[in-house]
């Protein structure tokens, strides 16, 4: 059995490896580019704009990720399932839903390191990796979007940001879709802001069912530099943008029936 490619070690503030060196499918996991390093805000903006995100979990040094093929979710390709839109649309006509913008940043990562992913048991969003997404946002640079329900928060998500470029981090759900009508409002606000993509990171059929797909790593680093080197949109939330997901049907638009 061959052994794998040795991992780069990084001492804070060294520069990351080209993500051509990421390990692949030989090798035991693939996507996993390089170990340690720090989690300042410097270095966050450095490898989300170099396609790198960090993902680890208790007890392991910070482990730095550059998958091939990356999954990424186009606003335009957005599917929005029958289901959730007729759920969408009652809430907003009887006045239930609410969505806000970094209005409760500290409470949705908070609620999000405590919902694991699909297949796992523990939390990837450990003290330190909270600590550091908090300082991005106070960067200006990670922003929370949240569902609120008869004034109460039930779910939301968390991201970053630079210039055109959105990177979806985790999301969490305490009604029935409440983590979906935010992934949605974050589409919908993305078409009206013309972002071109959200980084969704991993694969998932749930990111699939969602109009998310695979794209070639190079295809997707390409475009994020370009996205990138645009103004950044102004991070609020205005219930006309729902109208981008039904533009056939508005509800908030002055011609809306």
């Amino acid at each position: 059995m061959t052994a794998p490619r040795p991992l780069p070690w990084l001492e804070a503030g060294d520069p990351f490896p080209p993500v051509e060196q990421a390990w692949g499918d030989a090798d035991p996991v693939p996507g996993l580019l390089a170990a340690g390093g720090a989690l300042d805000v410097d270095t966050l903006v450095r490898a989300y704009a170099h396609g790198i995100f960090p993902w680890y979990g208790q007890g392991q040094p910070i482990l730095w990720w550059s998958p091939d093929p990356r999954m990424v979710l186009r606003p335009a390709r957005f599917r929005l399932h029958v289901s959730l839109r007729k759920a969408l649309r009652a809430a907003l006509r009887q006045g239930r839903l609410e969505i806000r913008i970094d209005s409760a940043f500290d409470a949705v990562i908070d609620a999000c390191a405590r919902t694991p992913r699909p297949g796992q048991d523990g939390t990837w969003i450990v003290p330190a990796m909270q600590a550091a997404y908090r300082a991005l946002h106070r960067a200006g640079h990670a922003h929370s979007v949240e569902t609120w329900w008869d004034g109460a928060l039930v779910g939301g998500l968390y991201l970053v940001n630079l210039g055109r470029a959105v990177f979806g981090e985790s999301m969490f759900s305490h009604r029935r879709d409440a983590s979906k009508m935010a992934l949605a409002a974050l589409v919908a606000a993305c078409r009206a802001w013309d972002v071109a993509l959200i980084d969704c990171q991993q694969q998932t059929a749930h990111l699939a069912s969602l109009g998310a797909e695979p794209e070639p790593r190079a295809a997707f680093i390409h475009d994020v530099r370009r996205a990138i080197g645009q103004p950044a949109p102004d991070w609020r939330f205005t219930p006309l943008y729902w109208d981008e997901l039904w533009p056939s049907a508005p509800l908030f638009r002055r011609n809306a029936p």
